[in-house]
Order: C-alpha cells, then structure tokens, then sequence
C-alpha cells in the first residue's frame, strides 16, 4: 500500500476500529449537613463506593436552602443524607423544597432516601409520599443493632435481580413499624424479620408476637424513580457487602431505569 493511499485511510478513518466511548458519568448530588446520626463520617463513604463503580460522579453539598430547579438541572441523581431534626429552622424553605418535588417527579431523574433520611421533614406531606414510609413520633423503633438476614422477595426488580434468595447484614439497626403511605403503592424489594425477643421488654412501642417482617429496600416511581434503603446506621454498617452493592445498585437504578454493577460471587445466586 502506498504511503499517500495509507495517509488518506488514516486521515478518514476507514479500516480503522476506534474505541466505543466511555458512558456519561451519573452526575450525583449528596444532600446532607444535618442530621442526628454521623453524617460527617458517612458522606465520604457514600460517595467513594458510588465512585468506585466507574458510574458516578459525586458532589457533596452541605447547604441545600437556596437551591432552585436550574441548579438541580444538570444532576441525574439526588442522594440525602439529610434529617432536620424535627426543627423548622432547618427546613430548605419552600423554593428548594419544590425544587426537590420537582426533580423527584421528572422522569430520567432519580432520587435515593438513604437510612435516617426518613425521619426527615415531618408533617411534609409530599416528601411522606415520596419516602413511602417515615420514621415518626409513635412510628418507628429498633431493637439494639444486632445481625440479621435481609431476604430478597422481588427478584425480578433490576436491583434485586441476580442476588441470592438471603443477604447477611452485620451489626446494623432494622428499622420497624415505621409511618407507611398507602402500601400499594410502592414495591418492596426485601424485608427483614424484627425479632421481638430482642427488645428485651425495651421496646418504646407496642410490638405483640414473636416477630414481623419489615421492608427494608422498597422503590417508588412518582414520575423520577426514587430508591429507599433503611439499612447503614453508620460507617461499619455500610461498610460490608451487603450495603455496598444494594445501594450502589439503587444508585444506578433511580438514575438510569436499569442496573449494570454486577452482583459480587458472595452475594449472587448459585
């Protein structure tokens, strides 16, 4: 082949195979700067395993009261590590609150509610009907943190699809008898049994029998796709497979519709 017929081929590529390009990062914002439980700890954590999948991009903001639709614009996905403590002082105002509404209920944008976020913004009606359930006063208790199995009762769910029919979950709290929204309108992904023994006559609220199933990861789909996870109490809690992957997997879900992390071998059907 001659020298100029070769620099021509090169010049307009043909014959040539280029590389496909790397997928658009999900552009990610973690909501925190509040919240009873170790926030500051468990930020960096949230993002480093959502990065570590080559999925995501994460920003972590601190200050969300003065955020506005334009600015949410850009991001695929909301994560809140937020909890207001039951003071109006630390509400957003209702600017940013709509512009969370909004963004919610976009379709190709998602949301995830990660653990204490649920006790968040009480008397918020539409945040209660994005969550699906909330921790409250009267609703909401748990035994001391302790191992438990999570079992999968929805394996058909992209985020659910590939684990084994029981997840260990190592010394984390299980959240129970939390404040549910009409339950048919959310679908539950796996549960976990709230062992009443444990509460060792301690328990704040009623809990009668030997034990109830509660949901642990459930999804909601109000127009966006929003993801709740009860689990990770604090950092040993998220710091184990079980965690990880469900929540990176959710991750991935609310942003996109579909899950492409893959379920590790410890965790993944035989």
């Amino acid at each position: 082949m001659g020298t100029r017929i070769l620099a021509l081929l090169l010049l307009s590529g043909v014959g040539l195979t280029a590389e496909a390009p790397a997928p658009k990062k999900i552009q990610t914002l973690l909501v925190s700067g509040q919240n009873r439980h170790d926030w500051k700890s468990v930020n960096p954590e949230l993002r480093r395993m959502l990065e570590e999948t080559g999925r995501f991009e994460v920003r972590i903001v601190e200050e969300f009261r003065g955020a506005t639709a334009a600015m949410l614009a850009p991001y695929d996905l909301i994560v809140l590590n937020y909890d207001n403590k039951r003071l109006d002082d630390l509400r957003w105002g209702a600017g940013p609150e709509a512009a969370f509404l909004e963004f919610a209920k976009t379709p190709g944008k998602g949301v995830v509610v990660y653990h204490f976020s649920l006790a968040a913004f009480e008397g918020w009606t539409a945040f209660e009907d994005l969550c699906g359930g909330n921790w409250r006063p009267g609703a909401g208790h748990h035994s001391a943190r302790h191992d438990f199995k999570m079992t999968v009762r929805d394996s058909t769910h992209p985020i659910t699809q590939g684990f084994r029919g029981s997840i260990p979950i190592a010394n984390d709290e299980l959240y129970a008898n939390l404040q549910w929204r009409p339950r048919e309108k959310y679908r539950v992904l796996a549960t976990a049994w709230d062992d009443h023994a444990l509460y060792a006559g301690k328990a704040k609220q009623p809990v009668p029998g030997a034990g109830i199933d509660h949901p642990m990861l459930w999804v909601h789909e109000p127009g966006g796709r929003v993801f709740v996870t009860a689990l990770g109490h604090d950092v040993p809690a998220i710091r184990q497979s079980g965690f990880i992957t469900t929540f990176v997997r959710g991750a991935e879900w609310a942003a996109t519709g579909k899950v492409t992390i893959p379920v590790p071998a410890e965790l993944a059907k035989e």
